[in-house]
């Protein structure tokens, strides 16, 4: 039986929460970056583009109001504490758009569609898994130490640090967020995307606050953490095949979080059935995105969720560039697939 005083059970609780709501999101919401950026791109609706700038203002605001307030000590999160690396960024975030495209969807992404019965997320699920701690601590590991080291923060890595004002700064910045976001595009006529781009906001934002308690229970051994879909991938598969020897964290809960999430979101919506690939030139495309997106999630130092929402909720100076990277990347591997690279005649 787990012992929710302990802190790494409060942890894994608090991803076990978090993660469904996001799940919840995914599979009823159609919270999804790859489908947001495409609908901009191909289809002219920005309504989800403007729910995932929903959430980042929720989550910016709700975020700093939890600094303010002595909730969290951001300079214990791996965003703030490490010095981010601008072509690292750039490039990490380029190839984990690409791959995006390629596969389909992102690594929380596949998750959801997994917790709907898509097998072929599975694959994408674990080859990124794989392929992030081939990068993080495997036989890559090396290289990429070489290129981009992993350096202590030398100067301010976020935006309050620089104003001192974390409330102040984050209903400045977050609230411009939200009055852009549904300013148009038809967003006020549209609760759905509104609702669960709060929601998805307030669940970012309950991952910190829930797992600074954690690590104040632990006293440091357990990390603050953010939600993000990369390395987390390789730590559940890595926890399935040494769970015995030990307990789940933050991250196995917040990865199982979201499959059951999207698998209840699924069955209440009626769209929960079993698919397959039966397209072996499929299955490789969506292979070769997952690979990439792996290293490439590890070099961005995160993924469109880890960057895109929960570092972009501290306002680090890495995640407009990471997110920004990302859609470009994606925008990218979209025009490949859908137009192809042929000039118009």
């Amino acid at each position: 039986m787990f012992d929710f005083g302990d802190g790494a059970a409060l942890a894994a609780l608090v991803g076990l929460l978090g993660g469904m709501v996001l799940g919840l999101a995914a599979r009823i919401g159609r919270f999804c970056t790859l489908g947001a950026i495409e609908d901009a791109l191909y289809s002219s609706d920005t309504r989800r583009l403007r729910m995932w700038g929903l959430a980042i203002g929720v989550a910016v605001i709700a975020t700093h109001a939890a600094i303010s307030a002595g909730w969290l000590d951001p300079s214990q999160t791996f965003y703030v504490a490490r010095q981010w690396s601008l072509p690292g960024t750039v490039l990490g975030g380029l190839i984990f758009g690409y791959g995006m495209a390629l596969s389909g969807n992102c690594g929380y992404g596949a998750l959801a569609r997994l917790g709907g019965g898509d097998l072929r997320s599975l694959v994408i699920v674990v080859v990124m898994g794989l392929t992030a701690y081939i990068t993080i601590s495997g036989p890559l590991a090396l290289a990429r130490v070489a290129v981009f080291p992993d350096l202590p923060a030398a100067a301010p890595q976020a935006l309050s640090q620089i104003t001192g004002a974390p409330l102040l700064t984050g209903l400045v910045v977050g609230g411009l967020l939200i009055l852009v976001a549904l300013s148009g595009g038809g967003m006020m006529r549209s609760p759905r995307h509104v609702v669960w781009g709060g929601v998805v906001g307030l669940a970012v934002t309950s991952a910190w606050i829930g797992t600074q308690v954690a690590a104040t229970r632990s006293f440091g051994a357990i990390m603050v953490e953010g939600h993000s879909f990369a390395r987390p991938l390789g730590e559940s598969l890595l926890w399935l095949m040494t769970a015995s020897a030990a307990a789940p964290g933050f991250a196995v809960g917040s990865v199982t979080g979201v499959l059951l999430g999207a698998f209840l979101g699924s069955l209440s919506k009626g769209h929960f059935r079993w698919e397959a690939c039966e397209d072996p030139r499929e299955l490789k495309r969506q292979i070769l995105g997952a690979a990439l997106m792996g290293p490439g999630a590890v070099l961005a130092a995160g993924c469109s969720v880890g960057q895109g929402l929960s570092a972009f909720s501290l306002l680090t100076f890495s995640a407009p560039v990471a997110l920004l990277s990302i859609f470009a990347g994606a925008a990218i591997g979209l025009r490949q697939l859908i137009v192809g690279f042929a000039p118009a005649e």
